[in-house]
This record gives structure tokens, C-alpha cells and sequence, in this order.
């Protein structure tokens, strides 16, 4: 049998199906516990509905990127292996890079004609193996995590507190990422400025208007205005 076979077997895709159908029902299962506690932190039925949007539509960017990597991924690790891994973790560039550095901590590389069934179970246990720190950090911290939230929001002026820290590491996880891309060249830069100007443009018109919707598409206009404007000048 020829890698290519193994690699999109029958057998694997049962096996990475069923780690797929799990994370899908974790996903149901969280949003269906969002909406049963909704009203006891003071949340509308309009205002749910609308930050689930929100998140949906600011899923769509990250989204495109892991798309693009794992199509390249697909052809050599197989489909069902990149599904899985892609669906767990949610990063196709950390999951390329560990496909690259098991494969040649085996002696071969991605693609080669030496690439053989025990260079692919290498990759597969590496991944595997590499993906259970994000499953510990979160059986071990999320409990502590959740009780120094109550902590802060139960003193004084502690929503508010709460809000400036959640805001500043949002910023400061987008900053990261925007950095190590504006210092790859110019173009990377003038991407990066562009959606930012049209996401502020946005919530500013979205204020001014009393159009919450606006602010819903925020990130969406960003990624499109990016794009538009990658795609002219790349």
C-alpha cells in the first residue's frame, strides 16, 4: 500500500471523524450552556444572538489563513490527519511546523520519495502528543481562572476592571500577530493600517448612527478592506 493510500485510508477517517464529532458537540454543548445562563449575568435574548454573530464573523479571518495552510497540508499529511488536527488545535501553521519537525526529526522531509508509513505514524504521534499542553493548561487553570474573574467583578468598580483586562489582552494578542506581520514589508504594513482604519471608521459611523449592526461587521469590513487592499498591491 502506498503512503498515499494510508495517509486517507478508510480507517482514518474514521478515527479523526470521531475526534471531529467531538469537538462539534463541545461547541453545541457551549453555546446551548451560554444561552441557559444568559439571563444571570444580565444578558437579553438580542444581546446573545448578537455577540454569537460577532464571534462567528470574527471567526471568518483566522479561519481564511488556516484554510489556505491546510490545503498545502493536506497534500503531505493526507485530509483526514489535517481535519482532525486543524479542528482540534484551530492553528494549521503550528500544525505544519510540527509536521515539518517530527518528519525531519525522523530523517526524511514532507514530500520526499523516502517518506515513508513510520516518517507519517512519527508526525501523527507528534501532533497528537504536541496538542495535549493546551488540554492540560485548560483541566488546570480554567476553574482558577474563573474564580479570579468573581474576585475582580465582586469589588468595587470590578466589571469595569474586568472589561480594561479582557480589552488589553485582546489588544495585545491582535498586537502581537500584527507586529510579526508589518515587519515582513511595507505591504504587510499598509494591510495592517487599512483594516485598522476601517474597523475604527466603522465603530465610529456604527455610534453615530445607532447601527449595532455595524459594529457586528466591524472585523468582517476589516478583513475585506484588508484583502481588497493585499490584493493591489501584493
Amino acid at each position: 500500500m502506498q503512503i498515499a493510500e494510508i495517509m486517507n485510508s478508510g480507517v482514518l477517517w474514521g478515527f479523526c471523524l470521531v475526534v471531529v464529532s467531538i469537538v462539534l458537540f463541545q461547541g453545541i454543548v457551549f453555546i446551548r450552556s451560554a444561552l441557559q445562563v444568559r439571563e444571570s449575568v444580565g444578558m437579553t435574548a438580542q444581546e446573545a444572538k448578537s455577540a454569537m454573530k460577532t464571534g462567528a464573523i470574527a471567526a471568518i479571518g483566522p479561519s481564511l489563513g488556516n484554510i489556505i495552510i491546510a490545503v498545502s497540508l493536506m497534500t503531505l499529511i493526507g485530509n483526514p490527519l489535517t481535519m482532525m488536527r486543524s479542528a482540534i488545535i484551530g492553528s494549521s501553521a503550528t500544525e505544519s511546523l510540527g509536521a515539518q519537525m517530527a518528519s525531519s526529526a525522523y530523517g526524511t522531509e514532507l514530500g520526499a520519495a523516502n517518506f515513508g508509513p513510520e516518517a507519517f505514524t512519527t508526525i501523527a504521534w507528534t501532533l497528537c502528543i504536541g496538542g495535549t499542553g493546551w488540554l492540560i493548561v485548560t483541566l488546570f487553570f480554567t476553574k482558577s481562572l474563573g474564580t479570579f474573574q468573581k474576585k475582580i467583578t465582586a469589588k468595587k468598580n470590578g466589571t469595569k476592571k474586568m472589561v480594561i483586562i479582557s480589552t488589553a489582552a485582546m489588544l495585545g494578542a491582535f498586537g502581537y500577530f500584527a507586529a510579526n506581520e508589518a515587519v515582513k514589508s511595507g505591504g504587510h504594513t499598509v494591510v495592517i493600517v487599512t483594516s485598522m482604519l476601517i474597523t475604527i471608521l466603522t465603530l465610529l459611523a456604527a455610534n453615530k448612527l445607532q447601527q449595532n449592526w455595524l459594529k457586528e461587521w466591524a472585523l468582517g469590513f476589516a478583513i475585506i478592506g484588508g484583502l481588497t487592499v493585499g490584493y493591489f498591491i501584493g
